[in-house]
């Protein structure tokens, strides 16, 4: 069951990353639009009640989200105890 939870833990960790990194890339074809869609569907759940509970970090002109590093901390945390657990039990 443990291993289980690793494992959505390791996608999730994954889908998250991956998000930053499409972020990143200007608008581009069909592909990546459908890439960004999935990723922001399959993520937000998760990084949305962060993203309204954490405000942005003000950098001039700019902000930065820290929901996904959050949510990125988060998750290894968590899998740290689970694989604990696990060896523990």
């Amino acid at each position: 069951m443990i291993s289980l939870l690793l494992l959505a833990l390791n996608v999730l960790f994954f889908l998250v990353l991956a998000r930053i990194i499409v972020s990143w890339l200007p608008p581009g074809g069909e592909f990546l639009e459908s890439a960004r869609r999935l990723l922001t569907v399959s993520t937000e759940w998760l990084l949305g009640p962060i993203r309204r509970t954490v405000p942005p970090l003000r950098l001039g002109a700019a902000a930065l989200d820290l929901s996904p590093l959050i949510v990125l901390i988060g998750i290894q945390i968590l899998s740290v105890v689970l694989a604990e657990a696990a060896k523990s039990g």
